[in-house]
């Protein structure tokens, strides 16, 4: 098999493809035959050494993948050879070949095309487990979506809609927004031109939002947060704009607003039945049509290089996949 190997987290230009032993499945695990992989923030910044978890070295990166079952490891039972899946959670999805545990891989219902799959349990597993486990989202509720052309925000206009609310769609960018609104947002704000809190008070007439969905932090939060409607919940899921925000919490008071962490790998892991019956919603929202990972490019995995720097450089809408094989 071969994989970019990370030997010293330094970057992406540190990597380099090179050919490995076969790994054979242990106890447990699966081997799968990878066919296509997505790019994640987190996985740029385990490869600069930065992200909270530092696996051992070396490492190959990549955690989310879609392939075929090749060999099964003792005691896994639920899957067989040539099922197709898709994985979220280890490690080692940025190569040909890769062994992972059997209860991180989806077994993929008939018609969920594998380029799909690849880009499709973090960012909609994140966003079901915000939106309608932590959140609680109603109906008729309005939902304030942050860095909404990303890959969770794509998913989180999605989700949103899917469930019944009214979506507010915040980008960097003109462009930006106009994208969201062809996934169906129904207002738009761009939030780098004029004032962030008076375009949320505009936009919900004077109300404010009663769900943010924040995978994006810095500066952003404290003027979102100050706008949030009575009894509102702040979903904090990421810190994709480089600082974690110190909110005021004398706001929280005044609004009666919560701040709601998302942590969806330990949620899958502490909760496995609530996680499998997400995936299931999920996987019949994706039949109906209502969900579909929004894939802005794929690169062949020789050019994982370029992904990061498309991914660093904040110039990939939705998700950006790699084709393995």
């Amino acid at each position: 098999m071969h994989a970019w190997l990370c030997e010293q987290p330094t970057g992406p230009d540190a990597l380099q493809w090179t050919e490995l032993p076969t790994p054979q499945p242990k106890p447990g695990e699966v081997r799968v035959a990878v066919r296509h992989a997505s790019l994640n923030f987190p996985d740029l910044l385990m490869v600069q050494g930065k992200y909270q978890m530092k696996p051992p070295l070396p490492f190959v990166p990549g955690v989310e993948f879609s392939g075929v079952v090749e060999a099964l490891g003792e005691g896994v039972t639920h899957l067989a050879a040539g099922t197709a899946v898709a994985s979220f959670g280890g490690l080692g999805a940025f190569g040909t070949e890769v062994c992972v545990d059997a209860r991180t891989v989806m077994p993929l219902p008939e018609g969920f095309a594998l380029d799909d799959a690849a880009a499709f349990l973090c960012t909609y597993g994140t966003t079901h487990h915000a939106l309608i486990d932590r959140a609680a989202l109603q109906p008729g509720e309005t939902v304030l979506v942050l860095g909404a052309a990303g890959g969770v925000g794509t998913a989180a206009i999605q989700v949103a809609k899917a469930a019944g609310a009214t979506v507010i769609a915040a980008a960097s960018s003109n462009e930006k927004c106009a994208f969201c609104r062809e996934l169906g947002a129904d207002m738009t704000i761009n939030y780098t031109a004029g004032d962030l809190r008076g375009q949320i008070k505009a936009a919900t007439g004077g109300r404010g939002p009663d769900v943010v969905y924040d995978p994006v932090g810095g500066e952003l939060a404290e003027p979102v947060f100050r706008s949030i409607a009575w009894r509102g919940r702040y979903l904090v899921i990421g810190f994709a704009g480089g600082s974690i925000p110190a909110l005021p919490l004398n706001l929280a008071l005044l609004k009666g607003a919560s701040v709601v962490g998302v942590f969806w790998g330990d949620f899958t892991q502490r909760e496995p039945a609530r996680h499998t019956a997400a995936l299931a919603e999920l996987a019949d929202w994706y039949a109906q049509g209502l969900i579909r990972p929004v894939i802005d490019r794929r690169l062949p995995i020789a050019e994982l290089g370029r992904a990061f720097s498309l991914m660093a450089g904040r110039q990939v809408r939705g998700k950006l996949v790699l084709d393995i094989a």
